[in-house]
């Protein structure tokens, strides 16, 4: 069944990557009765003048034309620069590892769409996540994760608030990708068998100390120390922003057994290495937590919950609790592994509903 709210000849704004996904859910809605417009947001674009993956401007504007619906693209790389750039390159100066496409979401993409169907007189926004939004009991509106577990993308749209969802329109959360790649298929979409984007989008070979050092030229990326987690020095690394928790490989460093970053301390400029098992943990701590499903925690207060702390794992029973300001505690019935400094952990209820979520701020043994 497809997810949306109702049908008719409502006007409704479909953000239009120029790939398979956002393709199919611009006609499942044209299908069902919806007056259809496609927008791409141009959110970044190559020295060399090429467009994302994530904003192909002539293959979004093929398939409007071939679905015979109006399309429009949008310049926003000023916004993408503010929100997704900045805050990246900075993260990761600091020992982090962000999540660059959660902050796309809801401070440049849902924005920018709600925007423009203020302007047009749509009453939704939609695109081709695979997830779905419903109405909570109580009145809340939440994502669900979709029907098939592999290409689930709530953990990534955690961010979103009641407004931007309230007006969300998700058509692709109870379909499969084989499903959707059918669906182009059958009704000649040139993108049908487009390969989908697996990188972030403006670091396009995944080189991000490349990418930082080549766009910050007056940040310096020195040398410092590795060390182990009783303080003995290792050896030497080539800059933290080489390195992320739980990796393994490129460390550059050959210590007679496996290693894995364990930590990485800015303040001191050192990469702390140890063994897989020095990875796990029992707690961590989260800030600027997002509620989704409810409107927040008490003090004290204690939910039960599954916890994704990434997103391809696959989310381990936990129970979160409110602390002091808006930090979240999140206590693990079984360690987790490499929960990292930066990155988000989601919390979802029983039914797969999004709770809220929040960026892992501090990693408790």
């Amino acid at each position: 069944m497809i997810n949306m709210r109702s049908e008719g000849s409502e006007k409704v704004i479909v953000g239009m990557s120029g790939g398979v996904d956002s393709a199919v859910a611009a006609y499942l809605l044209k299908d069902a009765g919806y007056d259809v417009i496609g927008i791409t947001l141009r959110v970044w674009q190559a020295d060399d003048g090429s467009e994302g993956r994530c904003c192909d401007i002539d293959d979004a504007r093929s398939v409007c034309h071939k679905l015979g619906t109006p399309y429009y693209p949008i310049n926003c790389t000023s916004d993408f620069k503010n929100h997704v750039i900045e805050p990246f390159i900075n993260d990761y100066i600091c020992g982090l590892t962000p999540n660059p496409c959660v902050e796309c979401n809801r401070f440049v993409k849902w924005e920018k769409l709600l925007y423009y169907a203020g302007i047009t007189g749509a009453k939704y926004i939609a695109t081709g996540h695979y997830a779905s939004v419903i109405k909570k009991s109580n009145g809340r509106y939440a994502l669900k994760k979709a029907l098939h577990a592999e290409k689930d993308q709530t953990y990534m749209l955690y961010k979103l608030t009641q407004e931007q969802l309230a007006a969300t329109l998700m058509p692709l959360g109870d379909l499969s990708k084989s499903e959707v790649r059918q669906i182009a298929k059958d009704i000649g979409l040139t993108v049908a068998s487009k390969k989908d984007s697996q990188e972030v989008c403006f670091v396009t070979d995944g080189n991000y100390a490349d990418y930082i050092s080549k766009h910050v030229p007056s940040f310096s990326c020195s040398e410092g120390n590795f060390a182990d987690e009783y303080g003995n020095i290792l050896g030497r690394h080539k800059g933290i922003i080489h390195f992320t928790v739980g990796q393994r490989k490129g460390l550059g460093i050959a210590l007679g057994y496996p290693a894995y970053v364990k930590k990485i301390l800015p303040e001191t400029n050192e990469v702390i290495l140890g063994d897989e098992d020095s990875l796990y943990s029992h707690e961590i701590i989260c800030r600027n937590v997002n509620y989704m499903s409810i409107s927040g925690l008490n003090e004290k207060d204690k939910l039960s919950c599954n916890v994704k702390v990434r997103y391809r794992h696959s989310g381990q029973h936990a129970i979160i609790e409110s602390t002091k300001g808006d930090l979240i505690k999140i206590t693990f019935d079984e360690p987790v592994r490499a929960a990292t400094p930066g990155q988000s952990a989601v919390f979802y209820d029983d039914e797969g509903c999004v709770i809220g979520g929040g960026i892992i701020a501090e990693v408790l043994r």
